[in-house]
């Protein structure tokens, strides 16, 4: 190691960290997180790979270093009446969007963040503590995980059908775990996987802005990336899959993760123009500059038209949303967060037009230029954004004797394996066993569940017996604030209410058989991964257990 690459400095006194606490610390002029653990000191990068959060800044203390409401399962490392991440044993959980870190090696143990963190060297010499690390280590906060390299030798071949992060991670953890045989993904779009939870938040992005893997950093792993490649038919016995443009490619396993696409309107006319599902970036630019100055009509107030009126809300001429319930995400997070959001998007202008759906789009020149509701009003409408649910692409497996359920999402168990050997499947597509259901199967379609999919696919691909574990957990953004959500509140019966809607400051608990099975906040961070690593670990919280919960004076934390 050259030493003129390497840096050692004092940062602080031994007895400066309490165990179980985090410090942010400086090294060379850069932010480091020191953390000790059971009396063991570890250094880390301090920012989450994924969208830069910091690991050692959270928000004030819910109490003297424990949790209000799960007995001391957890630590709450803090500093100065500071909260951040969120600490378990060697675990350490961002406290925005729930990726974890291993702290001993900095690698990822739960996703959304693709990378791992960089972990730096700790000596204590006299009561001081000392961090060394080489300056490049310090100046990135990630770290890309060593993989093993192509042999040609190996003549085994994993194709998987898809371009998502269900698919890519999948690419990604097999070369990490040693496979040297061919890994083929196949797309029929015309990129590279990239963030789609974006395309709605920052609709002014190219799809290079986005990107999560470059072209040559796929290359460098040996992973081939075939684009514009949509598969057709698969023969399960023969082991082959047939694409579009009459190729074919055999393989010795198989992972099907193809996603899943917005419902179409099945209205007059809507075949118009400028109506659009927002399934790609390119979809994204082309309605910013339609909507820009225009009459902007979205139909369903899902997150992805939420998104979208929030970030076109200072940008189109007249916004109105149109949904068929009483409030936006009555569904999937209640009417207490959909009356929330709702009022946020009023107070900027957005129309609502609830409890009614078009009935006829109306055009001119081919173009659409009106929406007609079933309630009778009618919209003027230069461009039509679309929400309204999502449909599993597994068409091309109708006539197969592959498991599917009645809405088209292929059946897998928790080793995510289908019912045909070799064949896997991950992501949006499918529909599987979920512990916060009691083990009932469900479709839950967020990026975080389909990495944590293609992360077991890939370990089961290699024989390893890996059962999935995770913890759904997603977020929303509206005029720059966060929703964050974690579990699965499918079928909750009852809520928990801690803090003031009006106020937007607040953590609810969906309550399902006596206890929590979801937690969703604004302005509350880092509370929901703080749930979602009491779930994580199996405990339960009792519905008196979120009712006795007190989130004190948590005031805002700059959103991501």
């Amino acid at each position: 190691m050259d030493s003129e690459d390497t840096i050692t400095e004092e940062v602080c006194r031994e007895d400066d960290v309490g165990d179980g606490q985090l410090l942010e610390v400086m090294v060379a002029g850069y932010p480091v997180l020191l953390v000790r653990n059971r009396k063991e000191f570890r250094a880390l990068g301090s920012k989450c790979p994924h969208y830069g959060a910091p690991l050692s800044k959270g928000n004030p203390s819910l109490g003297k270093g424990k949790s209000p409401f799960w007995g001391g399962w957890l630590s709450l490392p803090s500093l100065g009446g500071s909260l951040a991440g969120v600490l378990r044993g060697e675990r350490l959980r961002c406290p925005w969007h729930g990726a974890c870190f291993n702290i001993r090696t900095g690698d990822i143990e739960e996703y959304p963040a693709l990378d791992c963190i960089s972990c730096f060297k700790v000596t204590v010499e006299d009561g001081r503590v000392f961090i060394t690390a080489k300056k490049k280590d310090l100046e990135s906060s990630l770290r890309v995980k060593d993989t093993s390299r192509r042999c040609l030798l190996n003549r085994n071949t994993m194709l998987l059908l898809g371009g998502g992060v269900a698919a890519l991670v999948c690419a990604e953890t097999l070369r990490q775990e040693g496979f040297t045989g061919r890994i083929i993904m196949a797309t029929n779009e015309k990129h590279v996987p990239y963030d789609k939870s974006k395309l709605s938040k920052e609709m002014n992005l190219k799809a290079e802005d986005i990107y999560l893997r470059k072209p040559e950093f796929l290359e460098a792993r040996g992973i081939e990336f075939w684009t514009e490649k949509e598969a057709v038919s698969v023969d399960f016995q023969k082991q082959k899959v047939h694409f579009m443009d009459g190729s074919s490619q055999k393989y010795h396993q198989l992972l099907i993760a193809t996603g899943s696409h917005s419902g179409f309107l099945k209205v007059p006319g809507a075949e118009l123009q400028n109506i659009y599902t927002l399934q790609t970036p390119e979809e994204s630019r082309k309605i910013l500059e339609l909507a820009t100055g225009k009459n902007l009509v979205i139909v369903g107030a899902s997150f992805i038209g939420m998104e979208v009126a929030a970030f076109l809300s200072d940008k189109a001429g007249t916004i109105s949303v149109v949904e068929r319930e009483e409030f936006p995400y009555q569904h999937a997070l209640g009417p207490q967060v959909g009356g929330v959001a709702m009022k946020m998007l009023q107070n900027k202008g957005v129309k609502f037009h609830m409890k009614t759906e078009p009935c006829e789009l109306k055009g001119k020149d081919g173009k659409v230029t009106e929406a007609v509701l079933a309630n009778g009003a009618s919209l003027p409408a230069d461009v039509v954004v679309v929400g309204i649910g999502s449909t599993p692409n597994s068409v091309f497996l109708k006539g197969t004797s592959i498991a599917r359920d009645d809405k088209g999402a292929i059946l897998v168990n928790l080793h995510m394996q289908t019912n045909i050997p070799n064949v896997f499947a991950a992501g949006d597509v499918v529909t599987f066993p979920v512990a916060l259901l009691g083990g009932d199967s469900s479709s839950i379609r967020h990026q975080q569940v389909a990495e944590a999919h293609g992360h077991c696919a890939a370990l089961n691909m290699l024989k390893r017996g890996k059962e999935l574990h995770t913890v759904p957990y997603f977020w929303t953004t509206l005029l720059g604030k966060s929703i964050r959500y974690a579990g699965c509140g499918k079928g909750y019966t009852d809520t928990v209410l801690k803090g003031s809607l009006e106020q937007q400051k607040f953590l609810i608990f969906y309550i399902r058989d006596g206890h929590v099975t979801a937690a969703a906040s604004l302005n509350c961070d880092p509370m929901v991964s703080l749930i979602a690593e009491v779930l994580y670990l199996g405990k339960q919280i009792s519905k008196e257990e979120a009712e006795a919960c007190d989130i004190g004076n948590i005031p805002s934390l700059a959103q991501s």
